[in-house]
């Protein structure tokens, strides 16, 4: 790609305003070499620039491509002729290109892919001569147009011979002071000299003359479809040649036509009726008013009256002249293929394709003549007709070519006339007749449905193949319906949507959307219309089941009727459907048995794909390579559908969607069209998805289209729907994949990536509303009937969990696997994928090469969860892009982008952060890669790159996506950030606060982030502060661009907040609403001066890091289990011994990506650990007691400055053990003793004030008899919070924000809930969809949603919620298989009563002996086959056929772990219990509620508490807590063991007495971030005596006594009677009359003792000479704890001067008290004390000793410890020179260091450490200074308190 750009020269666009003229940019040359000017235009469609290009009406003007990728297609041959009109070509509009010059934003060079292209676009231009730009923000320039109108502009190119002095490669900008256009985003280059030419207006010439034809020519159609005349001549048709289109020419002759094309001044009128039937007028270039003789000719023909007349284009405006009517130029014109016009005669409106810049001025049109069409959007005309004759013309193109044929129709219409003026020639003297009905009768027939109440149903459960999508869409719908003033009511059991909050529907029903109970609801609130559309798979399966009730219920089906539904569920009715329209399915046939299945493969040839009717997502589906493969597919698919359909499988063809709008008025759009990254045979929701397609050239995009359009309105949708294609990439052949015909996983897609809020209009349509009396929300100006324009790119990259299961199958087919979806929008196509790659995950930098556990070539042909870094890896070990194409079939376009990413970063790694010119850096930023990724290249770090780039001036852009590509002005708030752009769309001045959404989502987190995050934004907009949301997960509401005032759709990820926050000058960031990913940047983003707003993120890592948190909970009295971190297996044996098994392990690494889990016994501890790939001190693993049988329980609380204010708790069904977000939670409460409720909410009350918490947090709390012990503190909003919240009405949310933000907020708000309700939420699995998962939970999450259900009682609320996942209720047979005989015992009395309640039992053997032995009579299964067992005792058997109602399979604690591909007899019945959709149930407490629930045998009936209404919350007045010192402080330093004390020395103190100072020193912490001042030390003076220079320790104690509220008096040496000869004991002598204690520094070893003797107030050592500094060392302590948790256990490495850093002996000394190793790294001559070496060999700690800072030191290093070469310790000047510049640490020293890891420094520094070392998050110096004030702090309260 760049060798091709190499050889070009630059060129510059300059665009002339008026008088003004301004150099916009200057870019690369790419086509012909040479200098052009004319008249600027742009365009805004998204494919076909071949025919743009060739189209005559674009004659002497630069053309403008709004859509930034170009040539992404090539170019086809020029050679190839016409099959119609044989000797012209076959693929263009005309004979030669016609535009003046090209101005693109970004080419693709030589990396074209398409079956007929033959060269690149820049090889045609050059050979037809026409100069072409690339590197244009084209965005920018179409708004300048749009603004100021149509203008001159010229293309000058470089006259140098010389190419610039820098490496560029495609895409650089090189925008050389944009005069005009905010310059921030460019770097400026050398002066380049230009061509020089004349300006030119192509409007003043007549252009026609240059494009029409020269002489008469006859064009004869094919002899078996010719017209005839009656006379027996052909039909013919002169046609007018004033610029014309040869797609006109094809449309006339394919009809049958004969076409005479004659010259633009030909004389036809003296022909008519003698030698032509009908006169068409063609489209052309330039002023409609220059063409007097056409226009006179034409005025002829319509006075002679003996033929039809039609005009297009050019044509109509000549024809308007003609009849009386003048025409006018636009402003800019109407150029694109997306122009919405509506036929004034029936109403209808059309998407037309259209290339002009006059207009017929419709007020001067003469009498007889009317407006035909008009334009929807600016109301301009569009079409006349003569309402007495059969004269009509149109401005539009009707052939397209390109754009939409949806008006191709007006062809026939003429044909139509001609023929019937033939017949009977009394019609010349009729208007034409048009198809589509007369507007009136169209109303009539089509009316508003008006309706008051109307039952939305939602989708229940996030599950896999159904997830947050329909949050958003079922938000979107009542938001339209309460736009209309209708009352809306919704039945959605999952109680973490925002659909289901205050502020949306007016009422909300928590119950299972299942026919049983819409049907209740539908009685119990009888509305007048129904939605079955939002709810996906699930929503439409009720529609289905109750679709012959509605009549009767008075409920009307809004929307897609329920046979249209039915018709494209069913694969059967939907194929015989297309066939019915000429349309190709794929070959196929349908089966309801397997010997139909089995008949149909062979019918149809290996390979086939199987899928099940009515499923979602493609349940149940899959390919089949033979007969055996088929089979057991079958099988599985028949336990989920009664029907499959076996089709021919196409895998390696392009997939491709559309979504498609339909009104009840039949005008039908399409919204997004998308090209999957995969080829066929990865499910849609599995692949990469690109929007809009990018190798799509015109003929086949609108192939696709019309195709799409036809479908939709055969079947009769009414609102959106999406339609699949296979499509063959080697010739046009396709065939139709599948219709969704309600909203899918794909329209959330669409609505994101276009801003076309889809589901809001469907909802619109509905109400039989048309399309084009609905606004566009966005531009506000236009109308809803139109297709938006991108002008970027946006991909969509899913996001797996397939580690979180053991023996998943992680290949991708055609049944979907992720559980979330990441969404990036770029300029280019390399920047939206390297976003979307990094979103996926925080651990992806971008695409570059990983050390991913595959093969490469297994995972090209088989892909899996893998394959983005397959394709990364295979392209850096050299594969080439045609071997890579022949594994995967993925289009050679996209792996040749992907190539050039691969090569960029091979380039990058050649620079560092020195040698890197910022031209290559801004060309590295364009291209997507991330500061961090550039930092990994360059052996740098991530804020060195941001400080290199902000100076060079390299900052993103932002742009709005406004569904027109510039066209129109827009009133959106929805924005992406570029680095391919010179200017943003919108100014800062809102300064609004900025809220981190969730991010993707994934097992863990899910859509309740997305809940407190849009409650936050909600809460935050009511008060009156304007808001800006940051996520990038397309499935979620938070992204919908009207919630927050900015919408931001780009990664959480530091570089991104940061430069977000730095453009808009945020009032502050709340990140505790997202879950995790904000949570993980919240202490780097408060390091580099963000405004974190809520809890400080300093306490935040207190409560995340083990250590820190629990050295904390010691400190305020609340338990924890115990646990250690351990580096050895003998030490982990040891430590499971003594607090006995069982535990709970959690490796730092291991193999299987299995994170924890509970260990049983020794031998189990072992064979666990051996799969941990090792133990050791780099990986160590964490073991914690686990305590059996005990209950879990969960708080989430609110906090304001370490007060609680609002709290709720829920208690688990299942004990602890079970992953709290896999447990069923009940709330409130119903077993918990009022004991554990108050230790739990002290012990709350604790955490919170310790960690000073504002804002949310929630705790995990294990209860054992009263015994409470905490498991884990999140401080930010957690999974529970929409159901507490829900639950109990009252919004922790909105609490938790007023907090934050500082408003009054009413403490402990009171609940009003009725006397008998309980919530319960049940946890929803997609085990189904996870082929080889084995569906137990455990201490790993593995649940995708959950749903919440009320009733009287915990029972009946739980018994719905199950229902409610899609649980089946048993009704006969159910079967257990009970490992333990605990579980045994504990559900026999279970067991019993489903015995009395008289259902069949089943069992497994040893289960079947226990209950007989205790006389409950079972029936035994066998759990394996063989070969000689009868079916009626085998237990396969038994679930295959579908024989059991519910399965009871309790595994037995694995006390003796088998190894890993051992698979248990539990294991596989488990799974086939799944496969065949039997009921399941593995935890002994869900199945003893379960069996209790049946045994109630609750009617089910709705009652008060199955809805909600929500209703406000007053506030009260913020009560601002009076600031205190904790008492825990007070009580510290009242027991001081260290008051009154000499700090001399660091061997004063006891390792306890160390840890008092440090515990004190967090406390002091606390203290000065809640109140500034502690006044602990009021009235106490503290002397500071230094007699040498210092800075940092001299402000700090200074600093610290003012803030313990004392006062300081500061003696500096040259100023004191030193220099009269005072004595170093009688300074100290008076000082210590005046104070309360002496902080001293002297260059005397022995001056702090000779100090002490003499004072008699305490004296703390500030260093002597070159021994020791204590109070350096404890501070030194203190943030090695902070940084890193603990001391124990590091690897601590001293480099420098180590002879003199008297810093470095204390720090040693200090160290004996801890488990660490010790390096020593320093020149001979400085190397450390003899006696301090020897006391730590002796102590074992000493681990190596260096003169060189080797890579394997630094790898291993835990803390780095750099000191300075101090001058004033040298006696011999020499000496010093010799050895200052020896060991310096810069960021390539720090390229192998361990990520987390931290340098500390003393300071003051020289060169030791290197500046760019500074930015390195590991860099802790500049922190340990902040940290010594706390340290000091707490010195001086215990010495002297």
């Amino acid at each position: 790609m760049a060798g091709q750009m190499g050889e070009e020269k630059l060129i510059a666009l300059e665009i002339k305003d008026g008088s003004n003229v301004v150099r916009f940019c200057e870019g690369r040359s790419f086509g012909a070499q040479k200098s052009v000017a004319g008249e600027l235009v742009f365009q805004t469609g998204m494919v076909g620039y071949p025919e743009s290009i060739t189209d005559p009406s674009y004659r002497g003007q630069i053309l403008v491509l709004t859509f930034p990728l170009v040539g992404n297609y090539g170019v086809p041959s020029r050679g190839d002729r016409d099959a119609v009109l044989q000797d012209l070509p076959a693929h263009f509009e005309a004979a030669e290109i016609h535009i003046a010059g090209l101005i693109v934003a970004s080419y693709c060079g030589e990396d074209y892919s398409h079956h007929l292209a033959t060269s690149s676009l820049g090889t045609w231009l050059k050979e037809q001569d026409v100069p072409a730009i690339c590197d244009v923000d084209t965005r920018a320039l179409t708004k300048r147009i749009r603004e100021h109108g149509s203008m001159l502009g010229r293309l000058r190119l470089q006259s140098s011979s010389e190419p610039p002095s820098i490496p560029l490669t495609n895409g650089d900008h090189l925008n050389n002071g944009l005069d005009g256009l905010a310059s921030g985003a460019v770097t400026p280059l050398p002066v380049v000299e230009y061509e020089d030419i004349p300006w030119t207006d192509p409007n003043v010439k007549n252009l026609v003359a240059d494009v029409s034809t020269r002489k008469p020519r006859v064009y004869s159609p094919d002899p078996s479809n010719a017209l005839k005349h009656d006379s027996g001549r052909p039909l013919r048709v002169v046609c007018v040649d004033v610029g014309l289109k040869y797609n006109q020419l094809r449309c006339l002759v394919t009809r049958g036509l004969e076409v005479e094309v004659v010259p633009w001044d030909y004389d036809f009128p003296r022909l008519a009726g003698k030698e032509y039937d009908g006169l068409f007028i063609s489209n052309g270039p330039g002023d409609p008013a220059l063409m007097r003789v056409t226009v006179d000719n034409i005025a002829k023909a319509m006075q002679e009256a003996r033929t039809p007349i039609f005009g297009i284009c050019l044509g109509h405006q000549l024809l308007a002249r003609a009849s009386g009517a003048e025409t006018l130029k636009m402003k800019f014109g109407n150029r694109g293929h997306n122009i919405p016009c509506t036929n004034l005669l029936s109403g209808k409106c059309y998407i037309t394709s259209q290339n002009h810049g006059y207009a017929v001025d419709a007020r001067t049109l003469p009498q007889g003549w009317s407006e035909l069409f008009v334009n929807a959007n600016d109301g301009s005309n569009e079409g006349i007709r003569h309402t007495g004759r059969p004269y009509f013309s149109v401005q539009f193109h009707p052939e397209s070519a390109p754009g939409p044929r949806d008006t191709e129709f007006l062809f026939d219409v003429f044909v139509d006339t001609i023929k019937e003026v033939m017949q009977d020639p009394s019609a010349i003297r009729r208007p034409v007749r048009f198809p589509g009905g007369d507007i009136v009768e169209n109303v009539k027939l089509h009316p508003r449905v008006h309706v008051k109440k109307v039952l939305v149903l939602g989708s229940g459960g996030l599950s896999i193949g159904q997830a947050g999508e329909f949050d958003y869409s079922g938000s979107q719908a009542i938001k339209a319906l309460k736009e209309e003033g209708i009352y809306t009511v919704l039945i959605n059991p999952n109680i973490a949507t925002i659909q289901t909050s205050k502020g949306l529907a007016d009422k909300v029903y928590f119950l299972p959307v299942n026919a049983d109970f819409v049907r209740k609801v539908i009685k119990q609130e009888h509305p007048d219309a129904i939605y079955v559309t939002f709810g996906g798979q699930t929503a439409l399966q009720v529609g289905i089941q109750l679709k012959d009730e509605f009549e009767d219920l008075g409920v009307r089906v809004l929307g897609t009727p329920i046979d249209t539904i039915i018709t494209t569920e069913d694969r059967e009715l939907f194929a015989r459907s297309m066939e019915s329209i000429g349309e190709k399915c794929a070959k196929s046939a349908s089966a309801s048995n397997i010997n139909e299945a089995m008949a149909a493969g062979k019918a149809i040839g290996f390979p086939v794909i199987v899928r099940a009717a009515y499923a979602l997502g493609g349940l149940g589906s899959g390919f089949a390579n033979d007969e055996q493969q088929l089979r057991d597919l079958c099988n599985k698919a028949f336990a989920a559908s009664p029907q499959v359909l076996v089709e021919r499988s196409m895998k390696g063809w392009k997939e491709i969607e559309y979504e498609v709008v339909r009104d009840a008025r039949d005008n039908c759009i399409t919204v997004c069209n998308m090209e999957n990254f995969d080829p066929l045979g990865i499910h849609t929701g599995d692949s990469i998805v690109v929007a809009p397609s990018q190798t799509l050239s015109d003929l086949d995009y609108n192939m696709l289209r019309t195709t799409a359009v036809n479908v939709i309105r055969h079947l009769g949708v009414v609102g959106e729907c999406n339609i699949q294609y296979a499509l063959n990439p080697d010739s046009r052949e396709y065939c139709i994949i599948e219709v969704n015909a309600r909203l899918s996983r794909s329209s959330a897609l669409a609505s994101k990536a276009t801003g076309y809020p889809l589901a809001f209009i469907a909802a619109k349509l509905g109400l039989g509303i048309p399309l084009n009396e609905i606004k566009n929300t966005v531009t506000k100006v236009t109308c809803a009937c139109f297709e938006p324009s991108l002008d970027y790119v946006v991909v969509k990259i899913p996001r797996w969990d397939l580690k979180k299961f053991t023996r998943v199958s992680t290949l991708l087919g055609s049944s979907m696997k992720s559980v979330g979806e990441v969404m990036s929008i770029g300029r280019t196509f390399e920047e939206a994928i390297q976003k979307a790659i990094r979103a996926v995950d925080v651990s992806n930098l971008g695409y570059q090469q990983t050390s991913a556990l595959m093969s490469i070539d297994t995972e090209l042909q088989t892909p899996s969860d893998q394959r983005m870094f397959a394709l990364a890896n295979a392209m850096h070990a050299g594969y080439s892009v045609d071997k890579i194409w022949e594994m995967t079939k993925i289009d050679k376009w996209f792996l040749m982008k992907l190539k050039g990413l691969s090569d960029f970063g091979t380039l990058m790694s050649s620079y560092n952060a020195s040698t890197i010119s910022p031209p290559l850096l801004r060309r590295a930023k364009e291209l997507g890669f991330s500061d961090q990724q550039l930092a990994t290249f360059w052996g740098s770090n991530e804020q060195t790159v941001r400080r290199l780039r902000t100076e060079a001036r390299i900052v993103p852009v932002v742009k709005q996506i406004d569904t027109v590509a510039a066209e129109f002005p827009a009133f959106t708030n929805y924005l992406y950030l570029t680095y391919n752009g010179a200017e943003s769309d919108i100014s800062f001045n809102d300064r609004g606060i900025m809220v981190l959404g969730s991010g993707v989502y994934r097992i863990g987190s899910s859509v309740e982030f997305d809940w407190c995050s849009v409650r936050a934004v909600r809460t935050l907009r009511d008060q009156g502060y304007k808001t800006v949301m940051v996520n990038y997960n397309p499935e979620t509401v938070s992204t919908d661009y009207d919630e927050a005032d900015r919408l931001y759709f780009e990664n959480i990820t530091l570089e991104t907040v940061l430069d977000i926050y730095h453009l808009e000058q945020s009032n502050g960031v709340i990140l505790s609403m997202g879950g995790q990913t904000p949570n993980n940047i919240s202490l780097p983003l408060y390091r580099l001066n963000v405004k974190i707003l809520g809890t400080s993120p300093e306490m935040i890592d207190t409560a995340e890091n083990r250590y820190k948190f629990s050295r904390m909970l010691d400190r305020i009295g609340v338990d924890q289990p115990l646990w250690k971190e351990l580096t050895s297996i003998d030490e982990a044996r040891k430590f499971c011994n003594k607090v006995k098994y069982p535990v709970l392990v959690r490796p730092s690494y291991v193999l299987s990506g299995a994170a924890m889990n509970t260990v049983y016994s020794e031998h189990d501890l072992a064979s666990y650990l051996n799969q941990a790939a090792e133990v050791s001190k780099d990986c160590p693993v964490v073991i914690t007691k686990y305590i059996e049988n005990a209950k879990e329980i969960e708080m989430d609380a609110v906090a304001r400055n370490g007060t609680m204010i609002g709290h709720f708790i829920s208690e688990h069904v299942e004990n602890a053990g079970v992953h709290s977000g896999d447990a069923t939670l009940i709330l409130p409460p119903q077993d918990l003793d009022p004991e554990t409720v108050r230790r739990i909410e002290d012990a709350t009350r604790k955490i919170g004030d310790a960690l000073n918490v504002t804002g949310p947090y929630n705790i995990q709390f294990i209860a054992k008899d009263n015994d409470i012990k905490v498991i884990e503190c999140n401080v930010r909003a957690s999974r529970s919070f929409p159901f507490v919240s829900k639950v109990m009405g009252v919004d922790l949310i909105e609490m938790a924000t007023k907090a934050m933000a500082g408003l009054p907020v009413r403490e402990y708000p009171p609940v009003n809930i009725p006397p008998d309700y309980v919530g319960v939420k049940v946890p929803q699995f997609s085990f189904s969809r996870l082929s080889g998962a084995d569906p137990v939970t455990g201490v790993e999450m593995a649940s995708t949603g959950e749903v919440a259900c009320f009733g009287r009682t915990k029972y009946e609320a739980y018994i719905k919620a199950l229902i409610a996942t899609g649980f089946k209720l048993p009704k006969k047979n159910i079967l257990l298989s009970i490992g333990s005989y605990k579980d045994k015992f504990e559900l026999l009395p279970s067991i019993e009563k489903l015995h009395k309640l008289g259902y069949k039992l089943f069992a497994t053997a040893g289960t079947a002996d226990f209950l007989e032995e205790h006389g409950v009579s079972v029936k035994f299964l066998e759990a394996l086959q063989d070969d000689e067992q009868r079916a009626e005792y085998s237990l396969t058997h038994a679930l295959a056929n579908n024989l059991i109602d519910l399965y009871i399979n309790l595994p037995s604690s694995n006390r003796f772990r088998r190894p890993a591909n051992y698979i248990s007899k539990g294991y596989r019945t488990r799974r086939m219990a799944v496969d065949y959709q039997t009921p399941l149930v593995t935890n002994v407490k869900n199945a003893k509620i379960l069996i209790e629930a049946i045994a109630r045998n609750y009617d089910m009936s709705i009652s008060r508490v199955d809805y909600q209404a929500f209703a406000e919350n007053p506030s009260a007045p913020q009560i601002l807590p009076q600031p205190t010192a904790s008492p825990s402080l007070s009580e510290l330093l009242r027991n001081s063991p260290l008051s009154r004390k000499d700090i001399i020395s660091v061997n004063q103190l006891s390792k306890d007495e160390l840890h008092l100072l440090l515990t004190v020193a967090s406390e002091m912490r606390l203290g000065v971030e809640r109140d500034g001042c502690l006044d602990i030390l009021k009235g106490r003076v503290l002397c500071l005596m230094f007699f040498e220079p210092s800075t940092r320790t001299s402000s700090s104690f200074d600093a610290a006594m003012k803030r313990l509220g004392g006062q300081t008096v500061l003696v500096n040496e040259s100023h004191s009677s030193t220099q009269k000869g005072e004595t170093l004991e009688d300074t100290i002598r008076t000082l210590d009359q005046y104070g309360d204690a002496i902080v001293l520094r002297h260059p005397s070893d022995d001056s702090a003792e000779i100090a002490a003797k003499a004072a008699d107030h305490p004296i703390i050592n500030a260093g002597n000479g070159s021994r020791e500094h204590p109070t350096q060392a404890f501070l030194d302590l203190f943030t090695i704890r902070e940084e890193l948790g603990t001391v124990n256990g590091l690897t601590i490495t001293f480099v420098g001067d180590l002879k003199y850093g008297r810093t470095v002996h204390s720090l040693c000394q200090l160290l004996r008290h801890y488990n660490v190793s010790i390096q020593l790294v320093s020149p001979e001559s400085l190397s450390l004390p003899p006696k301090v070496r020897a006391a730590i060999k002796s102590r074992g700690q000493l681990a190596a000793e260096s003169t060189q800072l080797t890579p394997e030191i630094v790898a291993c290093t835990d803390v780095l410890y750099c000191t300075r070469v101090q001058k004033e310790r040298f006696a011999d000047a020499s000496l010093y020179e010799e050895v200052k510049d020896g060991l310096i640490v810069s960021a390539e020293t720090l390229r192998g260091a361990k990520k987390k890891m931290a340098v500390l420094h003393p300071l003051p520094r020289n060169k030791e450490i290197a500046r760019e070392v500074d930015d390195d998050p590991r860099a802790a110096y500049f922190r340990q200074m902040r940290y010594g004030l706390f340290v000091r702090m707490a010195l001086l309260g215990l010495v002297m308190s």
